[in-house]
């Protein structure tokens, strides 16, 4: 169960290193399976972006059955599987480090057949090439978790109308699936 309230911060340059770090460690587990390099994802991969500080990551696998077998030296790194709503049926993983309910790192681990991870690398490169949305997502947060910062559900449904009004602003190869 989260103990943490959603609370937005403003950015902090040293989220790339964070998200880093993290990277090295767990990259070389998932090597196998990865079809793709770790991406950083979410709000913390934004410049200029205010952001819960949590840092999140996505790792595209091949299968995700196989990678599986991962587990055991991610959690040996620290890392706790943390399954969300949705997960299996999209066949994807959620781990946090160091732990569920004070996280900084949230991993993702999605099977390519899945679309939906190509939905968070095409709203994140917006948001870093376009200031007036980043902008404007930055108030809708706000916003958001100033009316309850312990709600996650409504604060999720809040973001959506805007993240899916980019999205198909975007065009179809990037509003599907997720």
């Amino acid at each position: 169960m989260r103990l943490d309230p959603i609370k937005i911060v403003e950015y902090d340059a040293r989220w790339p290193a964070l998200f880093e770090q993290q990277r090295r460690r767990v990259e070389p587990l998932l090597a196998p399976w990865l079809v793709r390099p770790l991406e950083h994802i979410g709000s913390t991969s934004v410049p200029g972006l205010p952001a819960k500080a949590i840092i999140d990551m996505a790792a595209v696998v091949r299968d995700y059955d196989e990678c599986a077998a991962a587990f055991d030296g991610l959690t040996a790194l620290g890392w706790c599987v943390a399954p969300e709503p949705g997960d299996s049926a999209a066949r994807k993983w959620s781990l946090c480090f160091p732990t569920i309910e004070h996280r900084s790192h949230h991993l993702h681990i999605v099977e390519a057949a899945w679309t939906g991870w190509q939905t968070w690398l095409a709203f994140r490169d917006h948001l870093r090439e376009t200031p007036a949305d980043r902008d404007e997502y930055a108030r809708i947060k706000r916003e958001l978790a100033a009316a309850d910062d312990r709600d996650r559900p409504a604060y999720r449904a809040g973001k959506a109308p805007f993240i899916t009004g980019v999205l198909s602003r975007l065009g179809p190869s990037h509003n599907g699936g997720g």
